[in-house]
């Protein structure tokens, strides 16, 4: 090979570098790599039918514990964090095909699997809601560092839930990688936009 041509095949190469962008960083690198947060569990989706945590092993998950009655946060934050995933969907179908989103309960008594069906409908067509008994609950969420207790109201059933805001993404092996793009409550920006939740997904979903 001439001088010629072996400028112009390193040329090609180095161009074909450059248009490939950045690369990705590693899965070990994520902000939450090592932390032992998640784990297995046995919850009841909104069709009545019994899932592992486990079974969606070799797919991404976005995991969320909240509950439908929620006033300000976790309607928003479903919201925010769906909208992103339609929008990543729209650019890499391949790449959220391996992404599956969770709602987990943490008001089992009110949030039945018929509660959650509308609830999730509305957000995803993919979306799993997840109840279960108090302590199947409790379990679960201790398993993904999740605090929640019952603020009373007016009446037995007029009570909140007082819950950690924290969406997980969840790697492919069930490891915790990112806390996704939440909107903080009382401010001015959308700290959870649907872009800024894109933009995490691209980040690490591979």
């Amino acid at each position: 090979m001439n001088k010629t041509s072996l400028f112009a095949v390193s040329a090609l190469l180095l161009l074909s570098a450059c248009d490939s962008g950045p690369a990705p960083i590693p899965l070990n690198e994520a902000p939450l790599a090592g932390a032992t947060i998640g784990g297995d569990f046995l919850l009841t989706d909104q069709d009545g039918k019994k899932r592992s945590f486990k079974e969606f092993d070799g797919k991404y998950r976005i995991v969320y514990f909240g509950y439908t009655n929620c006033p300000d946060i976790c309607t928003p934050d479903m919201q925010n964090l769906m909208a992103g995933l339609k929008s990543f969907e729209k650019k890499y179908p391949a790449l959220a095909a391996k992404i599956q989103p969770i709602f987990i309960t943490v008001d089992p008594a009110r949030d039945t699997s018929a509660v959650l069906k509308q609830f999730v409908g509305a957000f995803h067509p993919r979306a799993i809601g997840l109840t279960g008994t108090d302590s199947e609950i409790a379990e679960a969420a201790k398993k993904f560092a999740i605090y929640s207790s019952r603020v009373d109201g007016s009446s037995p059933e007029n009570y909140l839930m007082s819950h950690s805001q924290t969406p997980y993404l969840m790697g492919p092996k069930g490891e915790p990688l990112a806390i996704m793009p939440a909107d903080v409550p009382n401010t001015d920006a959308n700290e959870g936009a649907p872009d800024l939740v894109e933009a995490e997904l691209a980040k690490w979903v591979r």
